[in-house]
């Protein structure tokens, strides 16, 4: 399945994208889809197969599955 994962900085989205090729799971930053909004303006697109919520940092906002070409938040960190 596809996810988007969403910052709340530019640097917490580049870390994030180093942590998933630790993990083997190859990710892309993107700008955030406009359909989404963000606090930095940076997404990290990956494919993943497993639970994602084991994949969930610190940095991240949100995370959206796309399905059908339509987004559908699966993980909001707490405010």
């Amino acid at each position: 399945m596809e996810y988007v994962a969403l910052f709340y900085t530019q640097s917490g989205a580049l870390k994030y994208h180093r942590y998933l090729a630790t993990l083997g799971i190859k990710g892309e930053l993107k700008p955030v889809p406009r359909k989404l909004s963000s606090s930095c303006g940076i997404s990290c697109v990956f494919r993943h197969q497993g639970d994602f919520r084991l994949l969930i940092t610190d940095d991240v906002d949100k995370i959206y599955s796309v399905e059908a070409d339509v987004y559908v938040l699966k993980y909001a960190a707490p405010e």
